[in-house]
């Protein structure tokens, strides 16, 4: 049977950074984002008529996450899960990510939901991409019966941001999709904030017509992200800040994370996302 309400939708909301040390710094921007199950995406795109494969206004390609090589996410997630010991029985993966828009896409972070064929979630793998293309996840499992917000720690192993440092750590605090979702990632130094990046959305059924009033309401979403991801950079270094040299990528695509270790810590370091 059916579940009445689909897997898949969309989320529209707002991503907000805060860099609280070595200089002050804010940034709010509106965006949305689609909740794709990958069992369901090829009937998704077989029905929707503005949620196209290749061309189209708004395109979701299976070819922009992962290795990017084309074979099918669901087996290329599976495949980091097995070698991190995390077993979902074949139950359901979603990926929220932003679609590319008029052909052109670029995501920051998305995130995929693995879950056990009861619909728990078993673990987090979060695909971060920076403007150079470069891309590393961090696979996180989630304890059996968690229950309220999910948080994880992984060690920071790619080059993203000019202006921060290799040598830090992610603290991760997600509310899975449901009526809203939101992913806070807070960066520190040991016990130190640097900043934090969070997006908080409501969820709208994923349809022609809602899709159509995102792309109206958030005109060319993927352009201005990039756009503004260089905007604030040059605000920035305005504000004083020292551009780090960027170094050689990870040369493994996946470093495998935890829970979190320092309770305190983690906590006044999130709360700086409210």
């Amino acid at each position: 049977m059916e579940n009445a309400t689909p897997a898949s939708a969309l989320y529209v909301g707002e991503v907000v950074h805060r860099r609280v040390h070595g200089f002050h710094h804010r940034l709010r921007y509106r965006v949305w984002m689609v909740l794709a199950d990958l069992d369901e995406l090829d009937r998704l795109q077989d029905r929707l008529r503005l949620l196209r494969r290749r061309l189209g206004p708004i395109t979701l390609r299976a070819s922009d996450h992962g290795d990017r090589s084309g074979r099918p996410l669901r087996a290329q997630v599976e495949s980091h899960l097995v070698r991190a010991g995390v077993d979902i029985a074949g139950g359901p993966i979603r990926l929220l990510t932003m679609p590319r828009i008029l052909g052109y896409g670029f995501n920051p972070i998305s995130v995929f939901f693995c879950h056990t064929p009861d619909g728990a979630l078993a673990a987090l793998l979060y695909e971060v991409t920076n403007t150079f293309r470069e891309r590393h996840s961090y696979l996180i499992a989630v304890p059996a019966g968690q229950a309220g917000p999910v948080r994880q720690t992984a060690e920071k192993r790619l080059f993203v941001s000019p202006f921060m440092d290799g040598d830090l750590t992610y603290d991760f605090t997600v509310h899975p999709p449901e009526e809203a979702v939101s992913v806070v990632v807070a960066v520190r130094r040991g016990d130190t904030p640097i900043l934090t990046a969070s997006f908080a959305g409501r969820r709208r059924p994923l349809t022609d017509g809602q899709l159509l009033r995102a792309f109206v309401t958030h005109p060319l979403l993927t352009w201005k992200v990039t756009w503004g991801i260089h905007w604030e950079a040059l605000k920035m270094m305005l504000k004083g800040a020292r551009y780090r040299t960027r170094g050689a990528p990870p040369a493994r695509p996946v470093t495998v994370g935890q829970g979190p270790r320092h309770d305190v810590a983690r906590e006044s370091i999130v709360g700086l996302a409210k």
